[in-house]
């Protein structure tokens, strides 16, 4: 839980915490050389590394941010983690949705306070904790998953995370597919993470009041083709738009300023399409496709417009 000021609740459920680090809290050592260890405070318990041992009551009541030596001489830095470290370091379950590739949902599905989200494939639950900040406790997040181990799983860190069971977060087991129609919840936001995102599209379309907006994070390119034509043949979307992001990180000494050897290359596609009203349909793409790509080899949904053989230039 956040720690009160004269503007914050203390049910701001940002998953920040302030003042002395407590027993039960997740820190975050790093050594001289940047080697980074995650571990939950335990009261009379130990942390042992190749540079000795700490005691977690050592760490335990300090205020967060200060230097610690182990038995046997080794310095770390000690902090809280932030969200984009604890995500990375959780016990998992499934694949996490690594914090570029939250970030960018986030920002280009424009979650916002107060917003419903769904979100098929809970996984881990580290995209479910970025949705979770980003509604607030006056938004709604809700989760299908359905493999109870995930499930499980996902519900542990999102409660490690925020201290407890966020107010804002429904998980129900079960298939999107089948569980959000029988639901009868409207929402502002829909986001797919699963193997065939196609498969909920158009419980997604029914579920997404007009203007809302789908989101889906696919690893493979036969998958991003499928989602992105079967937007296309729905009719009740928008021209899909896909990207990936890329990350690198670069090396600063002096006059040696360089690209770095580490680079955050490709994690997932991401596509976002916007509802149409009801009734209502995008106008026809005006390009036309490239030869050949609806050739004889092209077994997946052609939009309006693309004959079964299209014509040679």
């Amino acid at each position: 839980m956040t720690e009160a000021t004269p503007d914050v609740p203390n049910d701001a459920w940002s998953g920040v915490h302030r003042g002395p680090l407590r027993a039960g809290e997740w820190v975050r050592l790093v050594d001289g050389k940047g080697r980074k260890h995650n571990f939950e405070l335990v009261e009379g318990k130990r942390f042992f590394s190749n540079k000795g041992h700490l005691d977690h009551d050592e760490l335990i009541g300090r205020e967060e941010g200060f230097a610690v030596t182990s038995s046997v001489g080794g310095e770390y830095l000690v902090f809280r983690p932030l969200l984009s470290e604890f995500v990375v370091s959780m016990p998992r379950g499934a694949a996490v949705v690594y914090p570029k590739d939250s970030a960018q949902i986030v920002a280009m599905a424009d979650i916002f306070p107060g917003a419903h989200v769904v979100e098929a494939g809970v996984g881990s639950g580290a995209l479910t904790c970025s949705l979770l900040r980003a509604v607030g406790p006056h938004g709604r997040v809700s989760s299908y998953e359905r493999r109870e181990e995930f499930a499980d799983i996902a519900r542990r860190n999102v409660t490690q995370f925020f201290g407890g069971d966020h107010p804002a977060w429904q998980l129900t087991l079960g298939d999107l597919a089948e569980e959000l129609p029988a639901s009868g919840e409207r929402c502002d936001r829909i986001i797919l993470d699963m193997l065939a995102p196609w498969d909920c599209l158009d419980a997604a379309a029914d579920a997404l009041r007009p203007g809302g907006i789908v989101c889906a994070y696919v690893a493979t390119t036969t998958q991003l083709s499928k989602f992105v034509e079967a937007v296309r043949v729905h009719g009740g979307f928008t021209e899909p738009a896909p990207w990936e992001s890329l990350v690198r990180d670069w090396h600063v000494e002096g006059l040696a300023v360089r690209p770095g050897h580490k680079m955050i290359g490709h994690t997932a596609f991401l596509v976002t399409a916007r509802r149409m009203a009801p009734g209502e349909r995008a106008p026809l793409k005006k390009r036309r496709p490239a030869p050949g790509a609806y050739g004889p080899d092209y077994t997946g949904p052609r939009p309006p417009g693309v004959p079964e053989t299209p014509a040679d230039d």
